[in-house]
């Protein structure tokens, strides 16, 4: 059976007709074109599909299109400010090296934001424990942690959001 889902996608309204068993991250990367959001595991463990969904990390592997219908979706193409500026985290882990194939990046910074706006001054621990949900099989996570703590401290300066403006999307 198939279905309409609307919601907005990086500051951008979409509507388009989806089978009801379309995973998010199928729907952001097959019917949207967003190829940011990367399929590790399909089953939730290693992290490369977060997305924000309504402002919080989702796993978009395991979390289907029609539970998103009318919520405001954030991938990893609309983190950036509409003039390419990168956010706090993005720049944050291309300064301290937190990346090196880039396959987990995505759903590392996604992840991160989300972890520095519930806990704003994290902690080392703090931030280990709160990536535990994303895997990197290069970087051994030291690199990863030193930029979530500069992405951190950056954050704290500004005001950020994960919710875009429409100009932001196009």
């Amino acid at each position: 059976m198939s279905c309409t889902v609307s919601m907005t996608v990086n500051g951008k309204t979409v509507s388009r007709e989806v089978e009801e068993r379309t995973l998010l991250v199928a729907f952001l990367r097959e019917h949207l074109g967003l190829t940011g959001t990367h399929v590790g595991c399909d089953t939730s463990q290693c992290g490369a599909c977060v997305v924000h969904v309504d402002g919080r990390s989702v796993k978009s592997c395991t979390t289907l299109a029609v539970q998103a219908n009318g919520a405001t979706v954030t991938t990893i193409e609309g983190l950036a400010a509409a003039d390419g500026t990168l956010h706090p985290m993005q720049a944050a882990f291309r300064e301290h090296h937190g990346l090196q194939c880039g396959f987990c990046t995505p759903g590392m910074v996604m992840s991160a934001v989300d972890l520095v706006r519930e806990t704003p001054n994290p902690t080392e621990a703090e931030i280990r424990e709160g990536l535990e949900g994303n895997i990197c099989r290069c970087t051994g996570y030291h690199n990863i942690v030193k930029a979530v703590m500069a992405g951190a401290e950056a954050m704290a300066g500004t005001i950020v959001t994960t919710q875009p403006t429409a100009a932001a999307a196009e």
